[in-house]
């Protein structure tokens, strides 16, 4: 070996103890850096042990526990079966409360509320006052019951009517059974709607009941032709009575006051009851709303055939003079007189089948014809007022279909039922105007308040 690869060698031996002392100098510093980490980590540690460790009165031997025992007092009933023996039994009480359906029966409602005793059963079927219940179920009705766990009946309560009510109720000689009358609290309901297809289709979707759609229509039929002047958008406001037992809604009454815009144009009604309790109604300013005739003798329809002079008839193929209004509606509805008037004709007469002549005053007649039959007892001479039924809708002599053909005279010469003038009723009496002002500002008030809430919620 010569000198120059001796000391190649000994370069290359240098380098690598010089590498390898580097490499264990880092390794060095690594694991000293990790010791101080680790160390520090567990200074929490250490402090938690110490702080238990040195922690003020710790108990370190073992906690001796008891058991308290309480005596709690149940509620008891006694079995009121006056054949079984006066024995103590733990009470759990059920109440239902519960509504006719339509295919309800007696067995039928009682199972609903639980009531499975058959004496009790036995006693509502065959009692004389209890046994009313049976023949009062009428869908909607309130009923309410109350049983224990077995489904013994301790009390029911039926509603026989709006306020009337009858209870059949378990005492220690048995049932017992009384009839009693609820106060209840009637307020006044606040509701809008606005019209999309007809009067009733916006009321059921606010879900007023029918029967005030009906008096809007007798309200406002002066001014509005709830036939054909309804417009997509018109709306209304309409406060009501509700009568009211414990909270719950049970039967709801006259339309106290309303807003009704048609077309663009706002109509208002006040209702104010006079001295024998009977509802009229009046512009907020004491106008009457009230026409001496019904602008229609139905209450609701659609007019077939207008008023015509030189219409073409479809029964005879000849041109012929309609001098009235023939109004389409299934066989058997409503006829009212549209005025206050005295029976001068009732029976057939040609075309016309089964006619009513009305003879009002100021040298007024209305005919009624077509009709499927008269009100019972109706006679030729009789006195009848502004909206009594006198007859039923059909089809009877010269027609196509059910329908009513309604005819409106001044002094034996005809006019068009939809268009005559018809005038207006008596403004509100001078002596009551002053409490009508006290009910015409305060309706009218919470009409504007529920019209700006409508259009608030409609924005």
């Amino acid at each position: 070996m010569d000198i120059n690869e001796l000391n190649r060698n000994n370069s290359t031996q240098s380098s690598i103890l010089a590498q390898n002392a580097n490499n264990a100098e880092l390794i060095y510093k690594r694991k000293f850096k990790l010791r101080w980490i680790l160390a520090i980590s567990c200074l929490p540690l250490f402090g938690i042990y110490a702080a238990f460790g040195i922690a003020p009165q710790t108990l370190t031997g073992t906690i001796q526990t008891a058991a308290v025992i309480e005596e709690i007092a149940l509620p008891v009933v006694y079995n009121l079966n006056p054949d079984a023996p006066s024995t103590e039994v733990a009470a759990q009480i059920f109440w239902y409360k519960d509504h006719v359906r339509r295919d309800d029966t007696l067995n039928s409602m009682l199972f609903r509320l639980n009531i499975r005793n058959h004496n009790a059963v036995e006693y509502i079927r065959n009692n004389e006052l209890a046994s009313e219940i049976a023949k009062a179920l009428i869908p909607g009705r309130q009923v309410e019951a109350e049983t224990d766990v077995n489904g013994n009946l301790i009390k029911l309560e039926y509603q026989l009517n709006a306020n009337q009510f009858i209870t059949v109720t378990q005492t220690s000689a048995g049932y017992e059974t009384n009839k009693l009358v609820h106060q209840l609290e009637i307020r006044p309901i606040l509701k809008s709607a606005k019209i999309k297809s007809s009067l009733f289709g916006a009321t059921d979707d606010a879900n007023i009941p029918d029967h005030i759609a009906i008096q809007l229509a007798d309200i406002f039929e002066s001014d509005i032709d709830f036939h054909t002047d309804l417009r997509h958008g018109d709306h209304f406001n309409v406060i009501y009575e509700g009568s009211y037992d414990q909270g719950e809604l049970l039967k709801t009454g006259d339309v106290l006051a309303a807003e009704f815009v048609n077309d663009g144009k706002t109509y208002h009604a006040i209702g104010y009851r006079d001295g024998n309790h009977q509802m009229h109604y009046y512009t907020p300013e004491g106008q009457s709303l009230h026409k001496s005739f019904l602008r229609s003798p139905l209450e609701f329809t659609r007019v077939s055939s207008s008023f015509n002079l030189g219409r073409f008839h479809p029964v005879l193929q000849r041109f012929r003079a309609h001098k009235g209004v023939d109004m389409a509606a299934p066989t058997g509805t409503r006829v009212k007189a549209s005025g206050d008037a005295v029976v001068d004709f009732l029976g057939q007469k040609g075309g016309y089948g089964n006619v009513i002549v009305l003879k009002h005053t100021n040298g007024i007649s209305t005919v009624y014809g077509h009709l499927s039959r008269f009100a019972v007892a109706l006679r030729r001479g009789d006195k009848v007022v502004q909206g009594e039924i006198i007859g039923f809708v059909g089809m009877t002599g010269v027609a196509t279909g059910p329908h009513l053909h309604y005819e409106f005279l001044l002094n034996g010469q005809h006019r068009d039922p939809m268009k005559v003038s018809l005038p207006k009723a008596n403004p509100i009496d001078a002596r009551n105007k002053a409490e009508f002002d006290s009910v015409s500002n305060q309706l009218t008030a919470q009409l504007r308040l529920l019209g700006a809430s409508n259009i608030a919620a409609l924005e």
